[in-house]
């Protein structure tokens, strides 16, 4: 691995502290805030524009910091589910993005095809994860709930993600603030 950049350190920060500011935000609306999956946000973005390695840690840490410093979401098993959901977002969403050429598709659509298999991958991660560590406290973890936290009730942030990432994305390449390999890192600008 490259030497980490200060940019992109810095920038991470940034999207940690967006990780635990955001779920008060969408938290002032009870009957939807919980499924806007306002963490996911700075941990997707962090993979499309530090990369994959920064993607992968923020991710990791946000929602087990959240836990530790405010008491949501709840330590086990959501946060460290999570944990491995948003890890898998960031890591995802870094790596696939870089690794779509982008002469041969849209680089438009290299976004929308990265941010869509970087969300089923975390699912799934999240469903691993969630199934094991429900087994270890003694409680099924069913193929209803699976579906229900994955995909049923997080319509509305799933919703949100397909329409903000790409935009934020698309913005910032325009405004020639992310370099062609997607990150920062990549140019040793430390």
């Amino acid at each position: 691995m490259r030497k980490l950049s200060t940019k992109n350190t810095v920038l991470s920060g940034l999207f940690i502290a967006l990780g635990l500011v955001l779920p008060f935000l969408t938290g002032q609306v009870p009957s939807i805030g919980s499924k806007l999956l306002p963490m996911h946000i700075p941990v997707l973005l962090c993979g499309f524009i530090c990369g994959w390695p920064y993607g992968i840690i923020v991710g990791f840490i946000t929602p087990l910091f959240r836990s530790v410093v405010f008491g949501m979401p709840p330590m086990y098993p959501t946060a460290v589910a999570m944990a491995f959901e948003l890890a898998a977002y960031g890591f995802a969403s870094g790596f696939i993005y870089k690794l779509l050429p982008k002469k041969r598709i849209s680089k438009n659509l290299s976004v929308y095809v990265s941010l869509i298999i970087s969300m089923i991958c975390g699912r799934i991660i999240w469903g691993v994860v969630s199934y094991f560590l429900y087994g270890l406290r003694g409680t099924a973890f069913t193929w209803q709930m699976f579906t229900a936290g994955a995909f049923i009730n997080a319509i509305p942030g799933i919703i949100i993600q397909i329409v903000l990432i790409p935009a934020i994305i698309i913005a910032i390449r325009k405004a020639k603030l992310l370099d062609t390999h997607n990150s920062a890192m990549y140019n040793n600008d430390v």
